[in-house]
Parts: C-alpha cells; structure tokens; sequence
C-alpha cells in the first residue's frame, strides 16, 4: 500500500482547480500520507511542493491572482501590500489556510509578530497538519527566544514531515534550549 500511495503522489497532477472540495481533501490527505511515509529526503521534497502549491490553490481565479500578487509582494519586500493582497484574498475565501500563512509570513516581516502568531494559529485551525506554518511558527517562536514553543511546534512538524533537511539536529537543538543540556 504504501508503494502505491508515493507512486500515485509522484505522478499526480497538481492543477485540477476543478475539482469538489471532497476530492481536493482527498488528494491532500493522500498526500500528507506519502510525506509521513517518505523514506528519503529526496522523495519527501517533491511532496512537500506539491503540498503547498495545492493549498496556494482555491479554484477560484480571482483569490489565486490574489495570492500571487500577494507572493510577488512578498519577494520584493513590500510586505504592507503582500498583507494587503493575503487579507483580501482571506476575504473572499476565509477558509484558504495557505493564505493565513503567507499573510502570517508578511505580518512577521514587516514587524507584526502578534498578528502573525494569529494567522499561524488561524492557519493551524483550517489545516492542521501544515508543516510549513509549523515549521514558520517555530522560527517566530525561536526569534523570540520562547525555546518550548520552538521546540513543540518543530516537533510537530517532523511528525507529519519527517523528512525535513536537518530536522532531527533542529530538533536537538531546540529541545537543548527549551529544556537545559540534560534534556
């Protein structure tokens, strides 16, 4: 069976803005399945993409321009305008987590740490097995020096993404600052 299921998620098709919600759920728990079962950094990668561009996706066309003004915002530092974009795009779907994420994402750059602990949150409520809000949320926590919710939230990370480059020695390096050098 899991042969099948990280074959089936290295050939599937990513752009089936078509589909029903059910299906696009399906396909999503398919493939955070793989992930977890990856045995290799290496196969885990290409998941992971697939991952995220599926929830960049809505299958409407205006929150998807939305999200990539937002994206292209982001890039170039504009990140009063990439919130702009995400928190309109939030507006027309309230249910996109990718887009809490990225808002979370811009929020933190242009020094909004609270709001992007919310949209972190607000983001984990909708999709709770997003690795990369996740991992962004330990990077916030690890910026304050709030070493527990580093730790916690990286933790959570590698069990649904095991696989992530260098995660185990984060893992340990997080665990030694949140809880002493005998942890």
């Amino acid at each position: 069976m899991r042969g099948r299921l990280l074959a089936w998620a290295l050939v599937w098709p990513v752009a089936a803005l078509a589909q029903s919600a059910a299906d696009r759920r399906a396909q999503t728990e398919q493939l955070l399945d793989a992930l977890k079962a990856a045995p290799t950094e290496a196969v885990a990668a290409p998941l992971e993409t697939r991952l995220r561009q599926m929830w960049m996706e809505s299958g409407t066309a205006s929150v998807t321009l939305l999200m990539g003004r937002g994206l292209r915002a982001l890039k170039g530092q504009a990140n009063d305008d990439a919130v702009e974009a995400f928190s309109d795009a939030i507006t027309l779907d309230p249910n996109l987590a990718e887009a809490y994420h990225q808002r979370a994402v811009a929020r933190y750059h242009a020094g909004d740490t609270e709001g992007a602990i919310r949209d972190l949150e607000a983001t984990l409520t909708r999709e709770p097995r997003d690795f990369a809000a996740l991992r962004t949320l330990s990077e916030i926590s690890a910026a304050r020096e709030d070493w527990k919710g580093a730790y916690n939230a990286w933790a959570k990370m590698l069990e649904i993404d095991p696989k992530t480059p260098g995660g185990e020695d984060r893992l340990k390096e997080l665990k030694r600052k949140a809880f002493g050098e005998d942890a």
